[in-house]
């Protein structure tokens, strides 16, 4: 024991002089980079993106909508596309039908920035209708190589087509599926309602609850086998 504390002393002598040394030579921040190697790797994923002109939907959209929360997250949802609010902000999940995601999250006992926001498009489109074949290939790249990054516990789908874009099984329906685990590429994926479409259906929001306490469960479960 003691040796260790010699060592954790030494440690941070160390550190003590290379803030002196930095200091001293006029720096007032570290010249490194402490984000994690998810938070560079969505940044360069974003970068990548650009000005993306790839479909018929780049030349409407106002902003790209990437996505949004902990690069570190154990919890990522999915919906399909961004509607106009999001589209003039340039973030997921704001307008009406995001205000109700939150409020999910927080009764989740999570915070938006503890959890990952993406759509599966990441452009609006018009009208806020279906996202079209060749847009869903344009952009599906996107949305499978952020869940590669973040490598969530648990995904939670919002809506038809995200579940089946993920899974690229248009058959699937969200009304069956819902409720029910799924696997992709190893993490398990809970589909739940949209939350526009509880907006609409109020009535189905105990389901969604349901749903939600299926993945606070398995989250549970994973940290508990991680100690």
């Amino acid at each position: 024991m003691g040796r260790e504390i010699d060592k954790m002393a030494v440690t941070v002598s160390d550190i003590k002089d290379l803030l002196s040394f930095y200091e001293a030579i006029g720096f007032s921040e570290l010249p490194i980079d402490i984000r994690s190697s998810g938070s560079r790797e969505l940044e360069h994923l974003r970068s990548h993106i650009g000005n993306c002109t790839k479909c018929k939907l780049s030349s409407g959209r106002k902003n790209i909508v990437f996505g949004t929360g902990s690069p570190d997250a154990k919890l990522m949802f999915i919906g399909e596309a961004p509607g106009k609010d999001e589209d003039l902000q340039g973030l997921p999940f704001v307008g009406e039908a995001g205000q109700l995601l939150t409020r999910l999250i927080e009764k989740m006992g999570m915070k938006r920035e503890d959890v990952y926001i993406a759509n599966i498009i990441k452009c609006r489109p018009p009208m806020n209708r279906d996202p079209e074949e060749d847009e869903i290939t344009a952009c599906r790249g996107f949305i499978e190589k952020q869940i590669s990054v973040i490598r969530p516990t648990v995904i939670m789908t919002l809506g038809r087509i995200a579940l089946q874009v993920l899974f690229n099984k248009p058959a699937l329906k969200i009304t069956s599926a819902r409720g029910h685990f799924l696997d992709y590429n190893g993490i398990p994926v809970m589909p739940t309602f949209h939350p526009a479409y509880l907006l609409r259906n109020p009535k189905d929001k105990f389901l969604t609850w349901a749903d939600a306490q299926k993945v606070l469960q398995r989250l549970s479960i994973s940290a508990g086998n991680r100690k």
